[in-house]
């Protein structure tokens, strides 16, 4: 029985394989149409079951739950997807990849803060991998996970992880994720191709280890980001017709999804589109496609997302364009999340989260920290002008996401049956 490790260079194209030639050194590369919305989550969930969204339910990086009227963001339990998941009776090592926690796989590792009841946070992974991953390598670095700091090590720190649970353990399929790409191509349009070579050597790294284990190293990609120049707010244009609903209090002014007349949950260059009031959608919809910057204001079947985790209409964007969730029209009344990375509070993706107000001030937090004093860290801009990069649409051939291996499908709908032939299952 063969073994197979998945290595996922998210944002990789074929017009970055130039400057990639580790990878481009395995062979020829096959495109991949993804799902809509082409965010991380969703097209995790497709390469893993080989099913569209309105199948498998992850229909976005996060949802409106209507039982609950919470929106809820990077959820981590792998039991949110339904269907029949690619490592399942195969010995698996997940290596970062989402919807890590209590995923039926043998080794795994995934990152996971601690909580105290003062509000306090302690990063830390979840090591589940017999490799005592933090002892060999040192703490994974979180703050280039995500965040204004967000960059190399991060995926340095993954590749070499992953290095070491090929050699010990020796899985029959391997899942291992590099996010390198995903920060200086949201922060830049015009981002230096030395980031594609950085992520080339984190790949090599893993290339290795699996060929002295015998496996065979794929390469996929989640989508291609694109160059953006504007960013829409459909929130705003909702509450500008009396159709949202906030409470204002003494940490600003938070949305109600559940006594909106209707809302947006914006991922990337996708919103769902949630209507309390169904008398009203035509409304809306007819109100949402004159919103410059608004390509399509589509019903959810129309792009397989007809499942009830989804809005009731799905607003696609300009290509050069995305969109935002901020629903306050005075940035003196933003909630004070806003200003923060909080990834789990906010109702919708925030790329402004790449970005820092100043390095002094977040200096100043952190003494304050240090020294004991309650603090916030708000050090997050509120421009969203700021981002220069953006996916979740499904681009032209050269900027689509890729995958290769020997004899690789060009449909992301059969990469997980090419996988299972490749292990003899």
């Amino acid at each position: 029985m063969s073994k197979v490790c998945i290595i996922n260079v998210v944002g990789l194209t074929p017009e970055l394989l130039p400057y990639a030639p580790r990878i481009a050194s395995l062979g020829p590369y096959q495109n991949l149409q993804p799902p809509i919305p082409a965010v991380t989550c969703t097209v995790q969930a497709t390469l893993l079951t080989g099913t569209m969204p309105n199948r498998h339910g992850i229909v976005g990086n996060g949802w409106y739950h209507r039982d609950s009227a919470e929106i809820r963001f990077w959820q981590q339990s792998n039991h949110l997807i339904q269907g029949d998941l690619l490592y399942r009776d195969v010995d698996t090592a997940k290596m970062f990849w989402w919807f890590n926690q209590h995923a039926p796989v043998r080794w795994s590792a995934t990152p996971k803060p601690h909580y105290g009841s003062d509000g306090s946070k302690v990063f830390d992974i979840i090591d589940n991998t017999e490799c005592h991953l933090v002892h060999q390598l040192g703490a994974f670095p979180f703050f280039s996970f995500w965040g204004p700091n967000a960059g190399l090590p991060a995926s340095e720190w993954i590749a070499n992880a992953t290095a070491i649970v090929l050699r010990k353990n020796r899985p029959q399929l391997t899942l291992v994720y590099l996010p390198h790409l995903d920060y200086d191509f949201q922060r830049s349009a015009t981002p230096s191709m030395e980031r594609v070579a950085e992520v080339d050597r984190c790949a090599g790294v893993v290339i290795d280890a699996a060929r002295e284990i015998d496996a065979i190293p794929i390469i996929v990609s989640e989508y291609g980001l694109v160059p953006v120049q504007r960013s829409v707010s459909l929130n705003r244009t909702l509450r500008e017709h009396g159709l949202l609903s906030v409470r204002n209090g003494p940490f600003g002014e938070m949305l109600i999804p559940g006594d909106c007349v209707a809302f947006a949950v914006a991922d990337h260059q996708v919103a769902h589109v949630y209507v309390n009031k169904q008398s009203e959608k035509e409304r809306i919809r007819s109100l949402l496609q004159r919103v410059d910057g608004v390509a399509h204001v589509l019903d959810p079947a129309e792009v397989s997302l007809d499942h009830p985790r989804s809005g009731d209409l799905m607003a696609l964007s300009d290509a050069d364009a995305w969109f935002n969730y901020y629903y306050w029209m005075d940035d003196d009344k933003a909630p004070d999340f806003a200003r923060t990375v909080d990834i789990h509070r906010k109702p919708g993706y925030d790329p402004t989260e790449l970005f820092m107000t100043s390095k002094a001030r977040a200096l100043f937090r952190v003494a304050q920290k240090k020294l004991g004093f309650r603090y916030r860290m708000d050090v997050i801009p509120l421009d969203a002008t700021l981002v220069g990069g953006s996916h979740g649409l499904q681009n032209r051939p050269e900027q689509s996401p890729l995958v290769i291996g020997p004899d690789a499908p060009g449909d992301i709908l059969q990469f997980s049956n090419y996988v299972r032939s490749l292990l003899g299952k």
